[in-house]
């Protein structure tokens, strides 16, 4: 059942429209992403946790939503903002509604808002805080103290919401097979799939696990997921990261964790105006110039790096010219910001994961 709502943002834009899901107050950085497919695996992203999606694709739940494309078993986005809200699925695949899946996780939408509009908002002053709220049960003045009262997205603990609490077996291999320990900072389901298909023994352990713990278990790789918010509050993870790269174990790191390893290194981290979220991102391979087109989600990019430095740039954006992938000159270690397991999007960087086993392969 529909309802009155409006999105305010804190600079004191107001757009009204018609909400779907659960009729709560939704808090969180607004953002926008420009994919035309894929806004389940989006919403069930954990890297969006802390924050607003708003679609540019006009039209979102028309697939409705199946058992498949999950990246998390929930919604940690606090709202979702759409033009037009289909809640009538047309598609071989769904298994329910957007509307029934948006109740079932707790999570508010508005519809009927001009996203092009608010993109170019954001595009212009940046990323901020908003909130999605029923317009007829709470006041804009309640909504407008609840968003100062969140602040940034710096001041929050995300990947304690989003991370495993226990270290698990997600897959056990075989004798020949290569053990990854896998950092669980809001890992999506899909990277853990393709690591799988390697078939590799992963073991994911949570953010707060020692330098000493991953050792003791003789990993032939450490893989660091992606993950929602700022990298540089995370210091205790960082100091952990730096004794494991003194190591000569392969190392890989995707979006939040290119991040974590890039501070490890003592390099710097930027905050992006708007960020860059979306399906059809170019990134340029510096080495051979051969350009991949990227799934992308992240408001936070290393900066660029000393001349002295023991890492190397090996990946920009074609947009904007931003690092996207650096890697220790002498050591298999390297990181990607962008997503190559996609889901959604293109899966041309697939080459990576490829690379991560070929490194293990030639360590032993």
């Amino acid at each position: 059942m529909n309802f009155q709502a409006t999105l305010q943002l804190q600079n004191g834009i107001k757009l009204d429209g018609i909400g779907f899901g659960s009729q709560k107050v939704g808090i969180g950085e607004v953002v926008f992403n420009t994919a035309i497919t894929g806004y389940q695996e989006i919403m069930t992203d954990p890297s969006y946790d802390g924050q607003i999606i708003t679609f540019t694709y006009p039209h979102i739940g028309n697939t409705g939503i199946n058992s498949e494309d999950y990246e998390s078993k929930s919604v940690f986005a606090r709202g979702i903002v759409v033009r037009n809200f289909c809640d009538f699925p047309s598609n071989w695949r769904s298994q329910e509604s957007l509307e029934s899946f948006l109740i079932k996780h707790d999570v508010i939408c508005i519809s009927d808002i001009d996203t092009r509009y608010l993109t170019k908002i954001l595009r212009d002053q940046g990323c901020m805080t908003g909130a999605i709220y029923p317009s007829k049960s709470i006041k804009d003045s309640e909504a407008q103290h609840a968003i100062k009262k969140f602040g940034n997205i710096s001041e929050h603990d995300l990947i304690t919401n989003v991370a495993t609490k226990k270290s698990f077996q997600y897959a056990s291999g075989n004798k020949n097979s290569k053990k990854i320990v896998a950092f669980d900072f809001g890992v999506k389901e899909n990277i853990l799939k393709i690591l799988e298909e390697f078939n590799a023994e992963i073991i994911v352990v949570p953010p707060n696990t020692s330098a000493e713990d991953v050792l003791e278990m003789k990993p032939d790789g450490i893989f660091l997921s992606n993950g929602p918010g700022d990298p540089s509050t995370l210091t205790a993870v960082v100091s952990e990261i730096k004794k494991m790269i003194d190591t000569n174990i392969p190392i890989f790191g995707i979006c939040l964790g290119h991040q974590l390893m890039s501070l490890a290194y003592d390099l710097k981290i930027e905050k992006m105006p708007f960020g860059h979220h979306g399906a059809n991102h170019p990134v340029c391979d510096l080495r051979d110039r051969t350009v991949f087109i990227t799934s992308q989600n992240h408001n936070f990019a290393v900066a660029e790096l000393p001349d002295n430095s023991e890492i190397q740039v090996t990946h920009r954006s074609l947009f904007d010219g931003t690092i996207q992938g650096i890697q220790h000159k002498t050591k298999h270690q390297y990181s990607i910001q962008c997503h190559p397991e996609a889901s959604p999007g293109p899966k041309e960087f697939r080459v990576l994961f490829e690379k991560f086993f070929k490194d293990m392969n030639a360590k032993t």
